[in-house]
């Protein structure tokens, strides 16, 4: 398939064929975008805001239309059955969306009847998944006593009422403490491992998606820039970082260091020369040498080893900010259980 996602396999529970999402007849907010998703598998879809990640999101789940090319979920055509989908799929969005004067337990049940569950097959699921995320003891008080992080676990756990085969989750732990983050993705894990559960997510917090997923796709201005698993990422587009620092008035040492073999980008500021190399090793002493032949005192010199942040700046050009919030255009309020006040 094109941008690097590879060739599909035989069980793939989420295809994706140039996908294409207009709005207005002249913003393309997805452009022709293929991928797959395997069976099992956790996928990440990560990029910067208005990237085009939660509008893939809602045409995928039925909430938006598609405006060219083709997608299947669990072997349902997305525009063409869009019923069979959403008994297939759980949704967890950015947005808190259980009503805060019912209870955990009541949202629950509301959720079982909207998935048509019957009332004695709700309510064994619904007692089951609650103590799954600790919440056992809590499941009669109103949500709106709900810490952040209680009603982000009662949110997952909605989602996953029907059984379904496949999890979509939205920034999922948006601006939760580390410990909450731990916690919930350690559930997450537990249900792909143990159940089989397809998850594709998006995230901000690049360790999550670095720790969790089995393959990773970055996506910008609505086109799929680079996948493949977190080493596979790291590798091609990480490559190791050494760091060096010059006294300030140093002639600039960019075309000295850029033609070290092994050396495959040199970036300066100021007094700080940022080197990118396959192999700290074999550069290292031909680096340091040259440098003090020179005459010329190295006042600091430090490693690092690839990380997805380094891909994310290296492929969209910019950091990934973890106080960001998601895409303006989510639209998950259309699905928001929650009365208006």
């Amino acid at each position: 398939m094109p941008q690097g996602c590879g060739s599909a396999q035989l069980s793939n529970i989420i295809e994706a064929q140039g996908l294409t999402k207009v709005y207005g007849g002249k913003i393309k907010a997805v452009d022709h975008i293929s991928f797959y998703v395997a069976e099992g598998e956790i996928f990440g879809f990560l990029g910067p805001n208005g990237a085009g990640k939660t509008t893939t999101i809602k045409m995928l789940n039925t909430l938006a239309s598609i405006t060219e090319g083709k997608a299947t979920v669990a072997g349902h055509d997305v525009a063409k059955d869009p019923a069979a989908v959403r008994k297939s799929i759980g949704v967890v969005p950015q947005e808190l969306t259980a009503d805060d004067e019912l209870t955990g337990t009541e949202n629950m049940v509301l959720m079982g009847r909207l998935h048509q569950l019957g009332g004695s097959q709700a309510r064994a699921r619904v007692d089951s998944l609650l103590g799954l995320v600790d919440l056992q003891d809590a499941a009669h008080r109103k949500v709106k006593t709900y810490s952040g992080g209680m009603r982000r676990r009662l949110q997952m756990v909605m989602g996953l009422l029907h059984e379904p085969k496949v999890l979509f989750l939205d920034e999922p732990t948006l601006g939760l403490d580390v410990q909450t983050r731990s916690k919930m993705w350690q559930y997450i894990k537990s249900l792909n491992k143990e159940r089989g559960l397809t998850v594709f997510m998006t995230t901000h917090y690049l360790d999550e998606a670095d720790s969790l997923c089995d393959r990773i796709a970055i996506v910008d201005h609505g086109t799929i820039r680079i996948s493949g698993t977190p080493s596979e990422l790291k590798t091609a587009h990480g490559g190791e970082i050494i760091t060096l620092t010059v006294p300030e008035g140093t002639a600039d040492f960019t075309p000295f260091l850029s033609s070290i073999e092994g050396v495959s980008e040199v970036t300066r500021d100021g007094v700080s020369y940022r080197i990118k190399l396959p192999n700290t090793e074999k550069a290292l002493p031909a680096i340091v040498g040259g440098v003090l032949q020179k005459g010329v005192e190295i006042e600091g010199i430090s490693f690092s080893k690839p990380s997805l942040d380094q891909v994310f700046l290296d492929v969209v050009g910019r950091s990934m900010r973890d106080e960001e919030s998601g895409e303006s255009d989510s639209g998950w309020e259309n699905i928001k259980m929650g009365r208006a006040r």
